[in-house]
C-alpha cells in the first residue's frame, strides 16, 4: 500500500473527530484502548473524564445514620410489615438524641450531633423543626415544599456558597437559591430561561471565555438559541512565553460592547484549571459598571474549592452574576446529581423583567397566570423554576427532598471542618500534578490561581521550546492534533482529550488529574513522553533522508 495515501486517509479520519464533541471521541478512544489492553499488559488509563475517585464519606456515613433514624420514626408512627407511615413532628428532637445516644460515637454519629447543633446554635432554630425537615426530606415522602429549595436547607447551603464561593464575604448581600440536577442541568433551565422572558433573543451576541466545558459553547449554536458567539480567549503568557490562562485586557474589552448581552464562563476553567486574576476581576467590574451595566454574567464555580482564597464574580459582580455551582467534584458526588443556582436578591434579572416592554410583560403574564395573581412581580428565580417544569407542573419543581437533605449536610460538613479535607483534596491533585510532569520529565508549570483539576498540555510549544519552529512545522504538516491520543490509546491504553474540542490551542490534549490513583499520572507522563519521542525520531529520520 501506498504509504503516502495510507497515512492522508489517516489524517482525514483523525480530523473527522476533531469536529465532534471530546466526550464523544472519548468513546473512540476507550474502543482503541481496550483493544490495545487486550495486545499488551498496558491497563486501560482513562484520564478523560473529571470525576474524582474520592469521596467525602463521613456527611454521607451521617446521611445513612439519619435514613436509619428516619426509617424508626416512620415505623413507630404506623408498622404493618413492609408498610409504614409518614414521620411526625412532635418529639422528634428528643427522640433522634436518643437514637444518636444509643450508638458507636463514630465519625457519621458525631457529625450528625453537629448537624443538628448547627442549626440550632448557628441560626437559633428550633430543633424540632430542623430535625424534622431532615427526616422528612431523607424519607422523601412529599414534594420539595418551597419548591425553590427546602428551608432550612437553602439557608446552610447558603452559608456554604459564602464560605467556599466568597471568602465569608458578606458585603455582596444575599442570594435566592434553586436547588437542581447538577451544573448542567442548572445551564439548561438558565439558557430557556433567559431566552423565554425575553432577557435573551434567538441570534444575540453572547460571549464565552475559552478554553471551556464544550456544551457551553455547543448549547448556543443549537438552532432555538443561534447565538452569535464571541470567545473570549485565554491567551495570556508569561515572561518566558508559557501560558498563564489569563485573559488580557483586550480579550475582557470585547464585553464593553453593549451589544454582548451575556458571558459565560467557567471559573476556575476547564480544562486549564485557572482561576481569574484578581486583575480581571477589577476589569469586569469596571467595563460593566462603565460600558455595559445590563451585562448577564453566568459563572460556573465547581471547581472554585482547590484554589486556595477563591472569591467567584459573585463577589465581584453580584448583582449581574447568575452562580452555578455543583457539588460533584470537591465530595466526590457526581453519580446524585447535586447543584444549585445562585441569584442575587437584588438581581440586574429582575430589574430587567420589570423594564420589558408592556406588550412583552402581557405575553409573559400569561405564561406564568397560572401560578399567581401578579405574574409580572415573579422573580428570574421563580420563573427559572416554573420553566424547569413547563410551568404547568410547577407545583412538582424541585430536586428530590433525599438529594437535598445529602446537598445539606455535605455544606454542613465543610462549615464546621477544620480545612483538613479541602485541604486534602487539593494535595490529591497537586500531588498527581507532580506525577505527571515528572514523568513526562519536564517541571510542573507555575501558574498563579491553579485548582490543579486538571491540566491543559500544549504540544506545539513543547515542540517549539524544546526542538525549534522546524519540528513544530514537521508536527503541524504531518499530523493532525488528535493523533498523539489515538496513539496513546492504541499503544498504552491512555486516554485523554484534545483540548481543542474545549475551544483551547489545537495541539493541546487535557488530562484530568482526579480519577486516577497517583501511580496511574507517573505511568501517564512516561508513556506521553514516549509517544512524544517517536514525533521527534521519525522528524530525525525525515532531516537524515534529505
Amino acid at each position: 500500500m501506498d504509504v503516502n495515501s495510507d497515512r492522508q486517509q489517516q489524517r482525514a479520519m483523525e480530523k473527522s473527530y476533531e469536529a465532534i464533541s471530546p466526550f464523544e471521541f472519548k468513546n473512540k478512544l476507550i474502543e482503541l484502548a481496550n483493544d490495545g489492553q487486550e495486545k499488551s499488559a498496558h491497563a486501560l488509563l482513562n484520564a478523560g473524564r473529571g470525576n474524582p475517585n474520592w469521596i467525602a464519606a463521613t456527611p454521607r456515613d451521617a446521611f445513612f445514620q439519619l435514613g436509619q433514624f428516619a426509617l424508626m420514626e416512620s415505623r413507630r408512627v404506623w408498622k404493618e410489615g413492609h408498610l409504614a407511615g409518614k414521620p411526625k413532628k412532635a418529639g422528634i428532637a428528643e427522640r433522634m438524641h436518643q437514637f444518636m445516644a444509643d450508638r458507636p460515637d463514630d465519625l457519621g454519629i458525631s457529625f450528625l450531633r453537629q448537624v443538628v447543633a448547627y442549626g440550632t446554635t448557628k441560626h437559633g432554630w428550633k430543633e424540632e423543626d430542623w430535625v424534622f425537615e431532615l427526616v422528612d426530606g431523607i424519607v422523601g415522602d412529599n414534594y420539595p415544599v418551597p419548591d425553590r429549595m427546602l428551608h432550612f436547607v437553602e439557608t446552610v447551603v447558603h452559608d456554604y456558597l459564602m464560605k467556599a464561593m466568597c471568602r465569608g464575604n458578606a458585603s455582596c448581600g444575599s442570594f435566592h437559591l434553586f436547588a437542581v440536577e447538577g451544573a448542567t442541568a442548572a445551564m439548561c433551565y438558565i439558557f430557556d430561561t433567559l431566552l423565554k422572558n425575553h432577557l435573551l433573543h434567538r441570534g444575540d451576541k453572547v460571549a464565552i471565555m475559552v478554553p471551556i466545558f464544550p456544551p457551553y459553547v455547543e448549547i448556543p449554536h443549537l438552532r432555538e438559541y443561534d447565538f452569535e458567539v464571541v470567545e473570549i480567549v485565554a491567551s495570556g503568557r508569561a515572561s518566558d512565553g508559557q501560558h498563564t490562562w489569563q485573559y488580557p485586557d483586550e480579550e475582557l474589552d470585547k464585553l464593553a460592547d453593549p451589544a454582548v448581552k451575556a458571558l459565560f464562563l467557567v471559573n476556575p476553567s476547564n480544562p486549564p484549571s485557572v482561576a481569574l486574576a484578581k486583575s480581571s476581576m477589577d476589569r469586569l467590574v469596571r467595563i460593566v459598571r462603565e460600558s455595559n451595566p445590563g451585562l448577564i454574567v453566568v459563572s460556573d464555580d465547581v471547581y472554585g474549592t482547590f484554589v486556595d482564597d477563591y472569591e467567584s464574580l459573585l463577589v465581584y459582580l453580584p448583582e449581574n452574576t447568575i452562580g452555578v455551582y455543583s457539588f460533584s467534584k470537591y465530595f466526590g458526588v457526581t453519580g446524585w446529581r447535586l447543584g444549585v443556582v445562585a441569584v442575587h436578591q437584588n438581581s440586574r434579572l429582575d430589574e430587567a423583567l420589570r423594564n420589558l416592554p408592556r406588550d412583552t410583560v402581557q405575553e409573559l403574564n400569561q405564561r406564568y397566570a397560572s401560578l399567581t395573581q401578579h405574574p409580572e412581580e415573579m422573580l428570574f428565580i421563580d420563573r427559572l423554576v416554573a420553566d424547569s417544569r413547563q410551568v404547568a407542573l410547577n407545583h412538582t419543581a424541585g430536586l428530590s427532598t433525599p438529594q437535598q437533605v445529602q446537598m445539606a449536610l455535605f455544606a454542613i460538613f465543610d462549615l464546621v471542618d477544620d480545612g483538613g479535607y479541602r485541604q486534602q483534596t487539593k494535595d490529591i491533585c497537586r500531588r498527581r500534578m507532580r506525577l505527571l510532569y515528572d514523568g513526562l520529565g519536564l517541571p510542573v508549570p507555575t501558574l498563579d490561581h491553579a485548582a490543579s483539576y486538571y491540566t491543559e498540555f500544549d504540544l506545539a510549544d513543547w515542540a517549539r521550546s524544546k526542538h525549534g519552529e522546524d519540528f513544530t512545522r514537521f508536527l503541524q504538516e504531518h499530523y493532525e492534533p488528535v493523533d498523539i491520543l489515538f496513539r496513546l490509546a492504541e499503544k498504552s491504553s491512555i486516554v485523554l482529550l484534545n483540548g481543542g474540542g474545549f475551544h483551547g490551542p489545537a495541539w493541546s490534549i487535557r488530562v484530568s488529574l482526579a480519577n486516577l490513583d497517583d501511580e496511574a499520572y507517573t505511568q501517564i507522563g512516561h508513556y506521553l513522553h514516549e509517544t512524544l519521542l517517536e514525533y521527534v525520531s521519525e522528524w530525525q529520520e525525515q532531516k537524515d533522508r534529505k
